[in-house]
């Protein structure tokens, strides 16, 4: 799934349901706001990268619907996410931490 084969809602903005997680999240290379990079993979694997550092990490969706992230050796948050749209067109995702709140987004590379 691309960017563009993302669910009709998807250009509403809003919540990112259950359903829509996995494809909203492996559509395409994140690109952060600090430049940092993150692809997830379908099997639940993810790569984010930091100033030339890599680092390998898993992501998942709980039984809250919520998305989930594990880094090694015991970093473990979830997040509720929204879709970024801009001009009509999913352009990301907005990833807000359900323990404490703290917000960042990713942007679609193409």
């Amino acid at each position: 799934m691309t960017a563009h084969s993302l669910p009709e809602r998807a250009r509403e903005g809003g919540r990112i349901v259950r359903d829509d997680i996995e494809g909203a999240v492996t559509a395409a290379q994140l690109v952060y706001e600090d430049g940092s990079t993150q692809v997830f993979d379908p099997d639940g694997t993810t790569t984010y990268v930091e100033r030339g550092r890599e680092t390998a990490g898993e992501w998942y969706v709980d039984e809250h619907g919520r998305f989930c992230s594990f880094w090694p050796p015991s970093y473990r948050a979830c997040y509720d996410l929204e879709w970024v749209v801009e001009a009509g067109e999913p352009a990301g995702v907005s990833f807000r931490e359900v323990a404490n709140g703290s917000t960042f987004v990713g942007r679609y590379r193409h």
